[in-house]
């Protein structure tokens, strides 16, 4: 082992190959040459004493003791960035580069309007977005891939801190055809033994699909998974089965005289929870309140269908 300790180069460099499973692409996302980080991880094997990585010609696998440094790693970097942060708000509470995480089923119909009012108040705020799978933003979140989140709660991580912003109404959506479609709502007893499509698993509103459909009496098709809200909507209009979708997916998509008709439950509202999301750690949480306000600012204004919290 070497009497000096590892870098913080070679954390990021190994976290990065770790999160990659390849040299080549590691070294792409970390802007340098794939022999030049192949040299700093040879460095850092050097330093701690021990094999990292088992390389083979499909990529490479993190060792028991590999694994354990990549772990520490992602926390001592956290950490960093942390100091980072917190000496940024002392100039400016919102300025600089931040990495927000956003579910598919959220992001396209709510964040046009929250982007253009973010630049508008903060002007040297560079706001980078990723879509991601609802199920591994919170992951992501914790390893620090994103800086905060938009999540459909509740987040229970310790690690986090949760903003509550709104609540966004859910519909029952059925094909125009379909005899429920003539009507301005419907009960709850007419859910019972209607088939409903759903997500993917990897979306939290699968696990709410699940739930009501146990609640209310109707048949989940596990036949039929779709991977977007667009791909539910065309099945429902296909007459294979109905489905719960988001208000302000409605609100984006679903017009007078489509092919699909959104209804609301009479005796019973279905919402679903939303919320930004960020590291207690961080030391930005002044920062990422203001985003929230905007959020919210936002939804009083343009989307009177959400519920405002906080």
């Amino acid at each position: 082992m070497s009497d000096s300790g590892p870098t913080l180069k070679q954390l990021r460099y190994l976290v990065a190959l770790a999160d990659a499973g390849q040299f080549r692409l590691a070294a792409e996302q970390c802007g340098i040459a794939q022999p030049s980080l192949s040299v700093q991880i040879q460095n850092l094997e050097e330093t701690v004493g021990s094999r990292l990585l088992e390389r083979r010609r499909t990529g490479v696998i993190l060792t028991p003791v590999g694994r354990d440094i990549v772990a520490r790693a992602r926390r001592v970097l956290l950490d960093v960035q942390g100091i980072v942060d917190a000496a940024s708000v002392a100039a400016d509470t919102l300025a600089g580069t931040v990495r927000l995480g956003v579910k598919p089923t959220l992001g396209p119909y709510l964040l046009p309007r929250v982007i253009a009012e973010l630049q508008g108040a903060y002007p040297d705020l560079k706001l980078y977005i990723r879509e991601d799978a609802p199920h591994e933003l919170e992951a992501e979140l914790i390893r620090g891939t994103h800086d905060v989140v938009l999540a459909q709660l509740p987040v229970t991580s310790a690690d986090l801190v949760v903003e509550r912003l709104f609540r966004e109404p859910v519909y029952l959506a059925v094909s125009a055809s379909h005899p429920l479609a003539a009507r301005t709502d419907v009960g709850i007893g007419d859910l019972r033994g209607l088939p409903i499509l759903s997500l993917t698993p990897d979306y939290h509103l699968h696990d709410q699909v699940h739930a009501l459909c146990d609640e209310f009496g109707a048949n989940l098709v596990r036949d039929y998974e779709g991977t977007s809200l667009d791909a539910l909507r065309q099945m429902v209009a296909m007459d294979i089965g109905a489905t719960f979708l988001p208000a302000l997916y409605v609100h984006s998509e679903i017009r007078d005289n489509a092919d699909v008709v959104a209804l609301s439950l009479r005796e019973r509202r279905i919402t679903r929870s939303i919320g930004l999301v960020w590291r207690r750690t961080a030391g930005r949480a002044p920062a990422y309140r203001n985003i929230a306000d905007i959020v919210r600012r936002v939804v009083r204004e343009e989307f009177p269908m959400l519920i405002r919290e906080g």
